[in-house]
């Protein structure tokens, strides 16, 4: 008995000292030769990869999956870590990259720069050019003594431009400083003409210029400028949802004129429309612009903080050097990504291509050049739990499922913050970006962005319990919740979201936006407070707009039925594109899941020459509205839009509209017509485990 005993106390002993040297140790104090325990660790984390792959070829994944703490400290990356199918787990031997307990352990792909390595400018030549109101404050760095010389190029990007790593960036106190730019951040110069009548009459009847031939600016600001090698503009050339930033070739200051380098704007540019100047040294004037001289290899900046007392200066400044992701899985499954700070890349945070069922929880993403996390193909992987901040183009852009057999892709985005996204890319970079068949975003909050929140693409997707607010900041024509163009985009949901205080110029901004003849979307239980176009039918069919609230909204719903304008831009829409998307995906089976879709077979089928296709069999039912209601034009008829049981006159019976307690009271009178509760308790962010560990990282 005794033998035995000891036998099972030294078996259950010897399991538990696998179990321990199952997990391993990164630390910045580490060293690769090291066994990787906590007392000895690796320091980098490919020999962490590589300490798995050599443990699931030797003994195989042991019960409970293995996990890589990683400890306190910046883990420089110079290049991404790339994981691939041999660096899965499995559904019960998950694989966990994980920060250890409290620690901040931060994935970085710059270099951080103590703000005292920054000297004052003592060049005359280069004071002389600074605006007097900042010679006290500019301080400047010598990058090639720091070993530093791939600062990458600024290029063309923005609206239908090919994504590619950002240029190097400067960032402080957590923040993106701003590059020297004319206006400041935030104001615009307007297109003052063009140099001969180059201009042509455009599809939506306005008067487009430029190209080739340049454009006209008012005034005289330019002749300021000495160095005009590296020399940008960014704007709105045409319209307030399309923006790029272009290189200067010329600046004629005798005539006012610019021209640009190709691919030039993509729409023209239009009198009027509004641009910067940017990478300009004598507009650096005020507290966080940079400029950066990339044949000198110098970096000029205005601190936020006091440069001059050591002991307010603040954090670091960091400059972003890595143009690759930091992390990379390649059909990569059950592997999660957990509690790590990701910043200052030039790429995207985390790439994710194939392989199943892998998250990204409690991460904080931020300063990153192009976007937070992106997803294509595989299945079931999500991003959980996490802040993403301050991104260049989008949050996290998940594509996959299967439009030709509608199975779902079945990734996730739940729970995050997501604060100002577009930094660069102004126009359709959402927070959340959903492709394909079968995504959900739900409890997000999204806020701060200059376009679109959440765009989606396909069917069968889920948008629930986000609250978003004060989007289209700087743009306009934009959907909070956004989609468009295309007649096949069925069976998607868009539930108890809370969408208040948004933004716009220009024709300003909707709640839930049916651009072009979108259709088939079912609108329910939704909050709408203080939105411009507040749930707008673009001329599509089949919607069902249900039990939402509708407060302080201009309209709450507004409707045309564009399918049936004869001019050339929507006929062109109807009869080529929207009619080859339909024919591009399988007829019995999109009828056969969508029974609507039947309806539009007659118009289709009928030859060349057809009257267009109505707005018809929309549902308005057992909605509240506290203000405007309905708005129908463009050719819409009421007879396209059921309205039943709507409460639109009197007061609904909220808690407290003033305190924006929208909840309804037990005897409210809106409840009568079979209005239901909107579970407000339940929109926006959840306090769990996932939050309470990303609340502490710094």
């Amino acid at each position: 008995m005794r033998v035995s005993v000891v036998l099972c106390l030294l078996s259950v002993l010897l399991g538990a000292s696998f179990v321990a040297r199952a997990d391993f140790h990164v630390s910045t104090l580490g060293s690769d030769t090291d066994p990787g325990t906590r007392s000895k660790p690796f320091a980098t984390l490919e020999r962490a990869r590589d300490a798995i792959r050599e443990s699931k070829t030797k003994r195989g994944l042991p019960k409970g999956g293995i996990t890589v703490w990683i400890h306190e400290g910046d883990h420089r990356r110079t290049q991404a870590l790339d994981l691939t199918e041999a660096d899965s787990g499995t559904a019960t031997t998950p694989i966990r990259w994980e920060s250890w307990r409290r620690d901040n352990a931060r994935l970085l792909g710059g270099v951080s720069v103590p703000l005292a390595r920054w000297k004052p400018v003592s060049d005359p030549a280069i004071l002389e050019r600074l605006d007097p109101s900042a010679r006290a404050h500019v301080v400047q760095l010598d990058l090639r003594a720091l070993g530093i010389s791939n600062l990458g190029e600024m290029q063309s990007r923005g609206f239908s431009r090919p994504t590619a790593p950002a240029h190097c960036e400067l960032f402080h106190n957590g923040r993106p400083m701003t590059l020297a730019r004319w206006p400041n951040e935030g104001q615009f110069e307007r297109i003052a003409g063009f140099p001969s009548v180059s201009g042509k009459e455009d599809d939506h009847g306005g008067n487009i210029g430029g190209i080739e031939g340049g454009f006209l600016y008012a005034g005289d600001r330019p002749s300021r400028w000495r160095d005009r090698d590296d020399l940008w503009v960014h704007g709105y050339w045409a319209w307030d949802w399309a923006n790029s930033y272009e290189k200067v070739t010329e600046i004629d200051l005798t005539q006012r004129l610019i021209r640009t380098a190709p691919p030039y704007g993509l729409y023209g540019f239009r009198k009027g429309q509004r641009f910067q100047f940017l990478n300009i040294l004598e507009e650096l004037d005020q507290p966080g612009e940079w400029f950066l001289d990339r044949k000198a290899g110098t970096v000029w900046f205005w601190p936020l903080a006091v440069f001059d007392d050591p002991a307010k200066r603040g954090p670091d400044t960091l400059l972003s050097l890595l143009d690759q992701p930091l992390l990379r899985l390649t059909d990569v499954s059950h592997v999660t990504i957990r509690g790590l700070v990701l910043e200052a890349t030039r790429g995207n945070a985390i790439e994710i291509r194939g392989g199943t069922s892998n998250r990204v929880a409690a991460c904080l993403l931020r300063n990153i050049g192009n976007n937070g996390v992106i997803i294509e193909g595989g299945t079931g992987h999500g991003v959980v739990g996490c802040d993403v901040f301050d991104t260049g183009d989008g949050g996290a852009s998940l594509t996959g499922g299967d439009r030709q057999t509608l199975t779902p892709g079945n990734h996730f985005v739940e729970n995050c913050h997501f604060q100002r996204q577009g930094r660069w890319s102004k126009c359709y970079v959402a927070a959340i970006h959903m492709r394909g068949v079968g995504m959900r975003a739900s409890h997000n909050v999204i806020h701060d962005h200059p376009h679109c929140a959440i765009l989606f693409w396909g069917n069968d997707h889920l948008i629930e319990f986000n609250d978003i607010h004060h989007i289209a900041l700087e743009t306009g024509d934009v959907g909070a919740i956004y989609t468009g163009r295309d007649y096949s985009f069925r069976g998607n949901r868009i539930r108890h979201n809370y969408l208040h205080e948004t933004g716009g110029v220009g024709m300003g901004s909707m709640g839930v936006y049916m651009d072009d003849c979108a259709s088939g979307t079912e609108v329910f239980g939704n909050v709408f407070y203080k939105v411009h176009w507040a749930m707008f039918i673009g001329g599509g069919r089949d919607h069902r707009v249900e039990n939402n609230l509708f407060i302080d909204c201009d309209p709450a719903i507004r409707a045309d039925a564009r399918g049936m304008d004869p001019t050339p831009v929507w006929r062109d829409m109807v009869d080529d594109f929207m009619r080859k998307q339909l024919a591009a995906v399988p007829a019995a089976l999109y009828r056969e899941r969508y029974p609507e879709i039947r309806t539009l077979d007659p118009f289709f089928q009928a030859p060349a020459g057809f009257k267009g296709i109505p707005a018809d069999n929309n549902l308005v039912a057992r909605n509240v509205c506290v203000g405007k209601w309905l708005d129908l034009g463009w050719h819409a008829k009421s007879e396209g839009f059921l309205q039943k049981d709507n409460f639109t006159t009197g007061d609904p019976g909220f808690m407290n509209a003033a305190r924006q307690d929208f909840r309804l009271r037990p005897d409210a009178p809106a409840l009568r017509l079979g209005i239901l509760p909107v579970p407000f308790e339940k929109m926006g962010l959840v306090q769990n485990a996932d939050r309470k560990r990303l609340s502490q990282l710094r």
